[in-house]
């Protein structure tokens, strides 16, 4: 299976097919307003007016499966991230990301490209200990560990990098370059 062979819902509702974005470099994100990555925001904005003439998308996918850190309707979600981070890239209905609701496209990014640690450092060593609560809840269907993890996509819908909300943006961005 390819990211392309799955819809997903637009924040009015209607399903998008994610083939519409075939043949461009693509950066699949779940994400939350009250999450201490939030500011993650502002750089991924920047990237995304930066580089998407260059065939560059963001997809949003905002996710309360995280201690709460995104609790307001589709539409105050959106709100949100437009006025106070001037986001201008797609952001879709909220999903989730484990469990046996888990949206269909992150289960399928999360068998591409499992979870290999949050790296070194004390972000990193508390995600390890803050994610394990989340593990015990979702056990074998916990995908995503938190809020803002990343995947690539190339242009062919191949899913090249998973970025842990630990990972520096400047590294993602620069894994973006690459492949555009």
């Amino acid at each position: 299976m390819s990211i392309y062979d799955y819809s997903v819902t637009a924040l009015d509702g209607s399903s998008v097919s994610l083939k519409d974005y075939e043949g461009k470099v693509v950066l699949v994100v779940n994400t939350a307003t009250g999450c201490g990555f939030t500011p993650q925001y502002e750089e991924l904005e920047k990237m995304y007016a930066d580089l998407r003439d260059q065939g560059f998308e963001i997809l949003d996918f905002p996710c309360n499966q995280f201690a709460n850190q995104a609790p307001g309707t589709d539409d105050e979600i959106h709100e949100f991230c437009t006025v106070k981070f001037g986001t201008e890239f797609p952001q879709f209905s909220k999903v989730d990301v484990n469990g046996p609701d888990a949206s269909p496209v992150f289960a399928e990014l999360a068998r591409e490209k499992p979870f290999q640690g949050f790296g070194k450092g004390i972000k990193a060593a508390a995600m390890n200990k803050v994610a394990k609560s989340v593990d015990k809840e979702y056990g074998d269907a916990a995908y995503i560990k938190w809020n803002f993890t990343k995947f690539l996509v190339d242009r062919d819908g191949t899913v090249v990098e998973r970025f842990e909300p630990t990972a520096k943006m400047e590294d993602v961005e620069a894994a973006v370059k690459a492949l555009l």
